[in-house]
């Protein structure tokens, strides 16, 4: 980026040894060999919450109760945490006591109110263009995935339990990064993963039907050794294998005990969160959990009183879980939706207490993975309508990820119009950055 040298790339420079003092000047992310000292573990994995529809940031992390009734309706007595200062949403008193395991970013902004483009910046750093480039979690499956090394039995990007709709989070990268989308709920037993566990189906039928498929396969038994049937056969085997070996146990949360079970909450999020921990423990490197309900343009207070609970319950049991089995060193958790709710109540009909889009200014939360906790990046306006310091882009957010990760920023990404693209745009490219989140790196 700016300063370095002509002819060297940061990858280069880091190459020659150059990170030293003189290095960090030229290299304003100082990236990775700077800022990963010895005995600092990198992230292995990341669990996005995707707040589908838009969080109210008010109604969350950023409370404004000096605002008025006009701002914060009746949610106005923010709790404070168990970080001095820090004061989040009456309605979360759980994530109150674990602050210090997060960190908030208070300025995230983008400017953009439609639900499909927002998700796309959101989730890709990019504005809308020519190309539809990957989502975060496509990118950590080229980077972290079967390419390099990743033997997992799961795919490496997991989405629990209904892809987001959006757009195609794989992009141009094509079918081979799309996530797999489990489908089914996991708060129902069984939890019917597609693919793995059929509904109204039972193991001993599905055993007689692969024993006639066999019985029945003339072609491979007259053509033994035929390497395209060989491939189609051990395709058929890994499949049967997930529907009947360790992988199907995985998505059997029976094998967790009831107690923990009700730690995280008896409902579809909290299991959610719970499977996404086995997930990461099993080594899955991105695990999206797309949790819908928060598009909120009418009774939005009504909504909260569920959903907030629900939330707050299942994240603080993520949370607490992850670092109890030493996985947060090296799981990033991260909290966001596709933009934040307007600061003012639309309290007539029909909107009756609801709350529209808002991309000027909303909220994100980011634990784990060698980020810092306990800290709060940026300050909106009083009434939370507006960035007042230290604008935050999805770009900059989702640079940190991949830092944390020991993805460089700045790395290619390969397309079949063989065009020159980097997995995030740069100021050349009209990107807007507030800079590196070096308050929390």
């Amino acid at each position: 980026m700016d300063g370095t040298p002509k002819g060297l790339s940061r990858r280069d420079v880091l190459k020659l040894g150059l990170a030293g003092t003189a290095g960090l000047a030229m290299d304003p992310w100082r990236w990775l060999a700077a800022e990963n000292p010895p005995g600092r573990k990198l992230a292995k994995s990341v669990i996005q919450i995707w707040m589908w529809g838009g969080p109210c940031h008010i109604d969350t992390f950023d409370p404004k109760p000096e605002a008025g009734r006009d701002t914060c309706g009746p949610l106005d007595k923010p709790v404070e945490t168990n970080v001095k200062g820090m004061r989040i949403c009456q309605l979360l008193p759980e994530l109150a006591k674990q602050a210090d395991k997060y960190s908030l970013v208070r300025s995230m902004t983008h400017g953009v109110n439609s639900h499909e483009t927002a998700s796309y910046i959101a989730q890709t750093g990019r504005k809308t263009g020519r190309l539809v480039f990957p989502s975060a979690g496509a990118v950590v499956s080229l980077f972290k995935g079967y390419d390099a090394g990743y033997k997992g039995s799961i795919p490496p990007y997991v989405v629990l339990t209904t892809l987001q709709g959006r757009f195609s989070e794989s992009g141009f990268l094509g079918q081979r990064y799309k996530p797999f989308a489990t489908g089914g709920d996991p708060n129902r037993n069984p939890f019917e993963v597609d693919g793995i566990v059929a509904q109204g189906i039972t193991d001993e039928r599905q055993v007689s039907r692969r024993k006639l498929l066999m019985a029945l396969d003339t072609l491979g038994n007259a053509v033994p050794g035929e390497p395209a049937l060989a491939q189609f056969d051990a395709a058929g085997k890994k499949a049967y294998e997930m529907m009947f070996g360790d992988v199907r146990k995985l998505f059997d949360l029976g094998q967790e005990k009831a107690e923990m079970r009700d730690r995280y909450g008896r409902n579809t999020f909290g299991q959610s969160c719970l499977m996404a921990r086995r997930l990461v423990e099993e080594g899955v490197p991105y695990v999206t959990i797309n949790y819908p309900g928060w598009d909120t343009h009418k009774q939005h207070f009504e909504t909260m009183n569920r959903k907030l609970p629900e939330m707050d319950k299942a994240m603080a049991a993520l949370l607490s879980d992850l670092h109890e089995r030493g996985l947060l060193e090296t799981t990033v958790v991260w909290w966001g939706g596709e933009f934040g709710r307007t600061p003012k109540v639309q309290w007539e009909a029909p909107w009756n207490g609801g709350r529209g889009h808002h991309g000027a200014c909303y909220s994100a939360l980011l634990a784990g993975g060698g980020f810092r906790g306990g800290q709060v990046v940026g300050e909106p306006t009083r009434d939370g309508l507006e960035v007042k310091d230290r604008p935050v882009y999805p770009r900059d957010l989702i640079a940190a990820v991949y830092e944390r990760l020991g993805i460089d920023p700045e790395a290619k990404l390969p397309n079949p119009r063989g065009i020159d693209t980097r997995i995030l745009p740069e100021k050349e490219e009209g990107a807007d950055s507030g800079g590196r989140l070096k308050e929390i790196l």
